[in-house]
């Protein structure tokens, strides 16, 4: 349907465990085949390598949004990219614990490499099959359901081009019933369907048996004519869905769920809760440690520098808001002869004198954010995220710019998808803000393991040194 691609349904656990069980299944298999077929005794340690695996890849494919919603819903070949990410990052994960545990003299390599090659194609095929007899059972059950759709507008129309693009539902669109759209207009380009009449006629129509299913794809203002129509409908024997006319909101990772048996929507969510919340806080603390091992001897020589080179502290400790709006201290190196942190700080501009020249050297590399490690460990930052912005700055933009607050649906990062597009440093109009703030917010709409990984070598590649960094 139209909305999978807005709304994750999450009130499907047992088909999801169907699909893990599947996974695992194919996992297991083929690494009891590349044993097999190498000819290598079967040791614990081939234990290990498959529960490490395993819950690798479940706790990967989780948020690559495999289980999330309806397979079929997704062409074989998206399918298939996300399966072979996933796949790749665990097979990363196992080497990089190989390498750290030095257990790879254990394993045999040709047995591996097979097995990590086997495997995606595995996770592939029983996918492809899956497809092939759901198909076939579809066309051996049923000839094509007839669709008729309830409003040729913007909501219809992606609904019937959703149709269209799921040939394995085996669904056809009929026709369409709109009471302020003339009859025989043709809604979009690229669609046979024709408006057939008013939503009157679609109920005699309904009553006579002209199609197999109705979809309601009417806007919300329409509840009154909405409730008519479900009324006139219950005598007709056909199944009827109401399409929820959310195109009127900015969701933001919406989700349906229930409280008992009570349908909800969740507009504006977040996406590290469940799974994605543990994802997210693995990648965190063990990507922080990583990267503070690596960086303990440089930020011990510049908190040495910045004490020989100007009078005050070493960590420059500022407020800003954190997840849910609390408030949270944000460590960096200072750079300014000032400490500012109350209600009135401004921007920094180029050449601004409150900066000192080691401070502005460690501005323009970022150097000076590397403290902000440790509130990853803290779990007040996360590595990824949107940039925090002081108390301040936040009063006077949540004003300013729709949906603004809806950054603190997630931690805020030390680097994000706004600054890896060029998106920092001053924001002295409103217009660059705005930006930033969109990117932001699209960042979390999207949000994935992958996604955060892209944000990090993009970072790597070109996100530390800026000129807009003053």
């Amino acid at each position: 349907m139209a909305n999978h691609t807005l709304i994750k349904d999450a009130d499907h656990p047992f088909s999801g465990l169907l699909m893990r069980l599947a996974d695992l299944v194919a996992v297991a298999t083929t690494l009891w085949v590349s044993v097999w077929l190498m000819d290598v005794n079967w040791t614990f340690a081939y234990h290990v390598a498959l529960l490490l695996a395993g819950m690798l890849f479940l706790l990967t494919a989780g948020p690559a949004e495999l289980y999330d919603r309806s397979w079929l819903s997704l062409s074989l070949n998206s399918e298939a990219t996300q399966v072979f990410k996933v796949w790749l990052w665990v097979v990363v994960g196992l080497l990089g614990l190989a390498y750290t545990t030095k257990t790879t003299e254990i394993f045999s390599r040709r047995t591996i490499t097979l097995w990590m090659l086997l495997a995606p194609c595995s996770l592939i095929g029983w996918r492809f099959t899956g497809r092939f007899i759901i198909g076939r059972l579809n066309r051996l059950a049923r000839v094509t359901l007839r669709v008729a759709i309830a409003g040729a507008g913007p909501l219809g129309q992606q609904l019937a081009k959703a149709i269209q693009q799921q040939p394995a539902h085996d669904m056809a669109v009929d026709s369409f019933y709109d009471d302020f759209i003339e009859t025989g207009h043709q809604p979009l380009p690229g669609l046979a369907a024709t408006v057939r009449g008013t939503l009157d006629r679609m109920i005699d129509d309904a009553r006579n048996g002209a199609f197999d299913v109705i979809y309601l794809a009417l806007p919300m203002r329409a509840e009154r004519r909405i409730s008519e129509v479900l009324d006139r409908l219950s005598d007709a024997p056909l199944p009827v869905y109401i399409v929820p006319d959310l195109f009127a909101y900015s969701l933001m990772n919406a989700r349906m769920s229930n409280i008992a048996g009570l349908p909800l929507i969740n507009i504006y969510g977040t996406p590290h809760t469940g799974m994605g919340g543990i994802v997210k806080r693995l990648e965190d603390v063990l990507l922080s440690l990583l990267i503070l091992c690596l960086v303990s001897v440089p930020m011990l020589l510049i908190a040495l520098a910045i004490k020989i080179s100007s009078p005050g502290p070493v960590i420059f400790r500022q407020h800003r808001y954190g997840l849910g709006g609390e408030r949270v201290e944000v460590w960096k190196f200072r750079t300014m002869y000032v400490l500012e942190n109350d209600s009135t700080i401004r921007q920094t501009t180029i050449d601004d004198p409150r900066v000192t020249p080691f401070g502005r050297l460690l501005r323009r590399s970022s150097l000076d954010e590397l403290p902000q490690f440790i509130n990853v460990l803290q779990g007040h930052m996360s590595i990824v995220g949107p940039r925090p912005h002081a108390v301040a700055h936040n009063e006077l933009y949540r004003r300013q710019i729709p949906g603004y607050m809806l950054r603190h649906l997630v931690k805020p990062g030390i680097t994000g998808w706004a600054q890896v597009n060029g998106w920092r440093g001053e924001t002295d109009t409103l217009d660059k803000m705005e930006k930033r703030v969109e990117y932001d917010l699209a960042y979390i709409r999207h949000w994935s393991l992958w996604f955060d990984i892209k944000i990090i070598l993009l970072t790597m590649v070109h996100g530390f040194v800026h000129l807009r960094a003053y």
